[in-house]
């Protein structure tokens, strides 16, 4: 009997610390034959130690190094050569698989060789629950029409900063770079604030249900004094908050709750991609197989056929948008994408870019507009192009926000370079354009017709 071809599962590495130690130890324990597994580490360019450790410690993982941090792109490099590869994966540095994830995504591609690739559930590396924050809510100038209640700016939990990994559920307006150097985001007068109070694997779905308490400290301002409303379930909390960041600890308490990170991507029709299931209670999702847009690179299976014909990721991207443009590129040579809902993850939210970090977001930004111009109809390229702009001048008319300093205010700055590397990018952007338009076998109404409108589920 012919020895099945191996699955191949490559994990991009740029300082993973102990995050790579723990994704290579859950991926040599999957549920699937040693003998048809190969792990691979691509480390980019790496000072932190973490590739010599994976070498030292999991002979059986090959390690590749390249030479300078090629950002995500730099899976490339496990891509190029796969002559007896069965299927290859992507899995985040930050990115812990159930002994599970690998089988359903495999029988799913052996069901379907239309498919070009799969992806899993991906949750939340944490366990949650609930802070609701409530009062006024004010406009702070006729620049800026938004209706801002508190700046949230830090969280801790029993003293340990847990703010990176804290999630706005509702009434947020999204996160945002700081003046400084930091995150924050405004709530809309009343808020949900998810607390990451337990982390790892055991933060939820594996205790007994019961409630249990945590001290909670969070960081709070706003455009002008008034009293806020504090709730985690043990009592409420009158405060009183000012334009200067201060700190106001409670007592949170429940019964942990797991949160959907990504269920596969989608793109709306202004072009931005968007984690299906981002934010939503796993509990409360429609875990349903069905047919995807776009993939999440950060734990997907993917058909090596696919990515002969349709190439591998667009290089000069470096952070963010790759896999969109991946995608789009593959539905448009005909090839299909599928949820898998029964293959789970975990991540730890934003461990390697940073939330609304200014790197994270430029790149966000500049990335989604070249992704449309290689890709979409030319109506959907200049209206996209059109709002950009003009959304970076109401920015800049805007100034700072309340406590982001000196004008013309983080945001502005940010779009403002993202706007300038576009436009340095687009000559080659275009030629891009050209050739894989040439190459598209499927028609523009039939590729945005799988676009959405609204929040994806």
């Amino acid at each position: 009997m012919t020895a099945l071809a191996p699955v191949r599962l490559v994990v991009l590495n740029h300082d993973g610390g102990a995050h790579l130690e723990r994704c290579i130890s859950r991926l040599l324990a999957l549920d699937w034959p040693p003998d048809q597994l190969e792990v691979v580490v691509v480390d980019n360019a790496s000072s932190d130690g973490s590739a010599d450790d994976v070498e030292r410690r999991h002979p059986e993982v090959r390690v590749e190094r390249n030479a300078t941090n090629a950002g995500f792109p730099g899976n490339n490099t496990a891509l190029r050569d796969l002559s007896g590869v069965r299927y290859v994966g992507l899995v985040n540095n930050d990115a812990f698989v159930e002994p599970g994830w690998l089988a359903p995504l495999v029988a799913a591609l052996d069901a379907d060789e239309g498919l070009g690739a799969v992806n899993g559930t991906l949750l939340f590396d944490a366990g949650f629950v609930d802070l609701r924050i409530e009062g006024p809510s004010v406009t702070p100038s006729r620049r800026d029409p938004r209706r801002l209640g508190v700046r949230v700016s830090g969280l801790r939990v029993d003293g340990e900063d847990r703010w990176r990994r804290t999630l706005v559920l509702d009434g947020g307006w999204g996160p945002e770079p700081t003046a400084a150097g930091g995150v924050a985001e405004w709530t809309q007068g009343w808020a949900r604030v998810a607390v990451p109070v337990v982390l790892g694997p055991s933060g939820a779905g594996s205790g007994d249900g019961a409630d249990r308490r945590w001290s909670v400290d969070v960081e709070l301002s706003a455009a002008d004094p008034h009293l806020v409303r504090l709730d985690g379930g043990a009592g409420e909390v009158e405060v009183e908050v000012s334009p200067v960041p201060a700190w106001f600890g409670l007592e949170v308490t429940g019964a942990p709750y797991e949160v959907v990170n990504n269920a596969g991507n989608a793109v709306r029709a202004d072009g931005y991609g968007v984690d299906r299931g981002f934010g939503v209670v796993r509990a409360e999702w429609p875990a349903e197989p069905t047919e995807l847009f776009a993939w999440c690179g950060g734990a997907v299976l993917l058909r090596p056929a696919y990515l002969e014909q349709v190439g591998l990721f667009e290089e000069s991207f470096f952070l963010y948008y790759e896999d969109v443009d991946l995608s789009w590129r593959g539905r448009a040579r005909g090839w299909r994408y599928a949820y898998v809902p029964d293959a789970v993850a975990r991540h730890v939210h934003a461990a390697s870019g940073g939330v609304a970090s200014a790197t994270a977001m430029g790149e966000a930004e500049r990335n989604r507009l070249l992704v449309l111009v290689r890709n979409a109809p030319a109506s959907m390229v200049v209206a996209a192009i059109a709002r950009f702009v003009t959304a970076t001048a109401s920015y800049a008319r805007r100034g700072p926000g309340p406590g982001d300093g000196s004008a013309p205010g983080p945001i502005a700055r940010r779009r403002l370079g993202a706007l300038g590397r576009f436009v340095r990018a687009l000559p080659a952007a275009l030629a891009q354009r050209r050739r894989l338009r040439g190459l598209q076998r499927v028609p523009d109404e039939e590729l945005v017709a799988g676009l959405v409108r609204d929040r994806p589920t």
